[in-house]
Formats: C-alpha cells, sequence, structure tokens
C-alpha cells in the first residue's frame, strides 16, 4: 500500500525548501515567517479560521534518515463555548518536531513523513497537533455557568436567574393530594382514640 501524495505548492507558506541544507549532516536552517491556515484544522465546536495567519518559528536540521523540523507555530482558535455557547477565541502556541524521510529511506514505511524532492510539507503536522492540543470541552473562562437548562437563560449574565421548584410531570397529580389526606388522617386517628 502506497500513501497517495497532494502535489505539493512552492508558494505555499506550509511548504518549505530544503535545498539549502543538501543532504549534509548537521546542517541547520532557522525560518521565521507566517503563512495562511489551510482549511479544516480543528472540529466542528473550535479549530483555526481558515486563511488566517499561522505564525512560525522552525529549526530544519538535516539528519542522517532527512530533515528534522522543531519549533512552533502561534495559531488562534476560533468557536464556542461548551457550557454557555458564547464564541470565544484565543491564540495557542502549538509545539512542532517531525522528521521527514529522504524519499530513499525507510522505503516500508508508508506512514513516515517525507521530502519530496526538496519540499516538505508542514501542514499534515499542523492540522494533527493542533487537533491533538484542543481541549475536550472548550470554555469562555473556565467558571463558566452555563445555560438554564429549563429556558437557556445564560447564567453567567444573570447568576441570580431561578425558577420556581418544578414538579416532575409524572407526579404532578399527586402534589394536591398529599396535602389534604395527611390532615383528614390525623382528624380521623384522633376522633377514633375518643
Amino acid at each position: 500500500m502506497t500513501m497517495s501524495h497532494r502535489h505539493l505548492n512552492p508558494r505555499s507558506g506550509l511548504v518549505i525548501d530544503t535545498h539549502e541544507l543538501g543532504r549534509r549532516v548537521g546542517a541547520m536552517k532557522e525560518i521565521q515567517r507566517v503563512a495562511e491556515a489551510p482549511d479544516g484544522v480543528g472540529t466542528d465546536v473550535i479549530g483555526v479560521p481558515p486563511g488566517s495567519p499561522v505564525d512560525l518559528e522552525i529549526r530544519l536540521e538535516s539528519v542522517v534518515e532527512g530533515v528534522l523540523v522543531t519549533g512552533a507555530a502561534e495559531v488562534t482558535l476560533t468557536g464556542q463555548c461548551g457550557r454557555c455557547l458564547e464564541p470565544i477565541s484565543f491564540d495557542e502556541e502549538i509545539d512542532l518536531q517531525e522528521l521527514y524521510l529522504y524519499p530513499d529511506k525507510e522505503p516500508d514505511d508508508d506512514e513516515a513523513s517525507r521530502l519530496e524532492d526538496d519540499l516538505l510539507d508542514l501542514e499534515p503536522l499542523l492540522r494533527d497537533m493542533v487537533v491533538l492540543d484542543l481541549p475536550y470541552t472548550p470554555l469562555c473562562r473556565p467558571d463558566c455557568a452555563g445555560l438554564c437548562p429549563d429556558c437557556g437563560a445564560n447564567l453567567n449574565a444573570d447568576p441570580d436567574h431561578a425558577h420556581d421548584d418544578r414538579i416532575d410531570p409524572r407526579w404532578a397529580g399527586l402534589s394536591g393530594w398529599a396535602a389534604k389526606p395527611d390532615d383528614e388522617d390525623e382528624a380521623s386517628m384522633a376522633g377514633s382514640k375518643e
């Protein structure tokens, strides 16, 4: 089974040219650039908006097997709070580290990241690392009170929001019945003792 690779666009900010490194072990290059975020980085609830800036600060190092990429990417995550459903947005720094193998190295490893000619593609790495770093339940703040389960009011905006005690509709018919019989039972019991 061979992995299908998409054709890399050298003009993309997430595609890096490693030609300067050659195959000299120990050769190093540092890169700082701003790239555009691709589509689909995140989940349905929170993610990186397509086209938003991705600030890259990475180091390329030539090793025997290929090119080792280390560094960080700063992205803006947007979505909605998992409790109150309000829009949220915050910056996140994502650590990056990946070995891109030369095309002729370890041919049996289909899952390995590979150089294509002298180009390497950071998009799959960025996508994977952002998704791994996403909060399971994104919150607008750690103590978000969420929504009222009865009417949907935002409890952050109205912390004193309350409703009268609700009676389970299955027991509503018994609510008036329980008060009267107790009074009558006590009266009849008092009468029977006399």
